[in-house]
């Protein structure tokens, strides 16, 4: 199938350029080709009217919690939690232990719509739910392929709820890899995994040894919340004797294909153990400011920093205003334009896993697409894309969104009835609460 965006103005993130009255070709799932005047090469089973638009390629959310979609608003009995550790008692890990297949499926399903609508192509999301882990992970996948986003998941492996539980969350998260890799062959593609786990105070030294041979057996990275708050770094030290990732490293879970999420209390060894092993530090502004948990200042110290949300929605426009502008107020020295390099390195990230190439608008790359409605008021050129972004352009813009090639928001509009699936939502939300006062404490 041919579809061509038609005389659009292209926009790339890294390296910024802009070119004007761009076609853009697209056969299947890829580019075939960008240009002026393609429309005539080619006979198009559809053409979009880029007139007047922009076109650029899908933002990837690098760090999300599916699990979280139903809280929003939520009304619960929560206890007081005055620290962030209590906030994960009171409320987080209550809300895991909650969930079955049906809140989890509706959840998945809204979040990914809203990230569609917000020009968001690809979430890598952290997954929990211990009351339901065989199969999680597929029923998050199922509701990622529904909507048509791409994405990827993993289990939260963690000890905190027992011997049991932890070697579970290994078994499924095992399992899925060999799902993942024995569906490669039949053209699917949107889906991909990491090893995921909670965090080094609820990892015991079995857990770890067990998530590294699950990332030597699949072949994949970890995904794992390293040094979120001062509790995680001084557990580490009382209990152990090391720093967090020095400790992680002995397992062989920092490489290339690792996320490391927060960092906001990461020493000088760590980090340099992130940068030597190529991983990544994921930064969630938004979060990090909800939780109360302190700003990192040493952004600007790794070698890779990309931006997730850690399940405050969808919007990576809000995330990258929220994480420049928490920036410059906490004193920092970087301008808009890292933080528009952080926000593309999320295709960086999808590459190393999925293999394919992304976020560019030239041949061979994946046709994970956003058209805009964005009339600038000023020029709009190369150097000052990262100024559009931080101080107007958002996503009340986007108007179509293709990914692998498939148009899935068009005009604003989706592609399918969504009404029954928010509807379904509503209920399952506030099913799901009604649950979660009814677990023990």
């Amino acid at each position: 199938m041919i579809t061509i965006i038609k005389n659009a103005t292209a926009v790339e993130f890294e390296p910024s350029r802009v070119r004007e009255g761009m076609d853009v070709v697209i056969e299947d799932s890829y580019i075939k080709e960008v240009g002026s005047g393609l429309s005539s090469k080619y006979k198009a089973d559809k053409v979009i009217d880029g007139s007047g638009k922009l076109v650029y390629p899908g933002i990837v959310c690098s760090h999300n919690h599916y699990y979280s979609g139903l809280a929003r608003g939520i009304i619960a009995n929560i206890k007081p939690s005055p620290d962030f550790v209590s906030i994960l008692r009171n409320l987080w890990w209550r809300l895991d232990r909650a969930l079955d297949r049906d809140s989890l499926y509706s959840s998945g399903l809204v979040c990914a719509l809203d990230a569609i609508k917000a020009g968001t192509t690809s979430v890598i999301d952290h997954h929990a739910s211990p009351n339901f882990i065989k199969g999680s992970l597929k029923t998050l996948k199922d509701g990622f392929e529904k909507v048509g986003l791409r994405g990827m998941s993993c289990y939260e492996i963690t000890d905190r709820n027992g011997r049991d539980g932890m070697i579970e969350g290994v078994e499924e998260s095992i399992e899925f890899a060999a799902l993942i890799d024995s569906e490669k062959g039949s053209g699917k593609g949107l889906f991909e995994t990491h090893i995921g786990g909670h965090a080094p105070f609820t990892l015991n030294d079995e857990a770890l040894k067990l998530m590294g041979d699950a990332v030597e057996k699949t072949g994949r990275g970890s995904h794992i919340h390293v040094a979120e708050g001062t509790y995680d770094v001084s557990y580490s030290h009382a209990e152990y004797g090391k720093d967090l990732i020095v400790r992680l490293d002995e397992f062989g879970l920092v490489n290339s294909k690792s996320i490391m999420v927060h960092g906001v209390y990461l020493s000088d060894e760590d980090i340099r153990i992130i940068n030597e092993r190529d991983a990544y530090l994921v930064h969630n502004a938004r979060s990090n400011m909800n939780n109360g948990i302190g700003y990192n200042h040493r952004l600007a110290d790794y070698k890779n920093v990309a931006l997730g949300t850690d399940g405050i929605g969808n919007n990576m426009f809000e995330e990258f205003k929220f994480a420049f502008f928490k920036h410059k107020d906490a004193g920092g020295p970087m301008w808009p334009d890292s933080y528009l390099k952080f926000l593309y390195n999320g295709n960086d990230i999808l590459e190393r896993n999925f293999g394919q190439k992304f976020g560019k608008l030239e041949a061979g790359y994946k046709a994970d697409i956003v058209v805009a409605d964005y009339n600038s008021p000023t020029p709009l050129v190369g150097d000052n894309i990262a100024g559009h972004i931080a101080f107007g352009m958002g996503s009340d813009t986007v108007r179509t969104v293709l990914i692998d090639g498939n148009v899935v928001l068009e005009d604003g509009e989706f592609t399918f009835d969504v009404s029954d699936i928010y509807a379904e939502a509503r209920e399952q939300a506030s099913r799901l609460w009604k649950a979660m006062d009814a677990l023990p404490d």
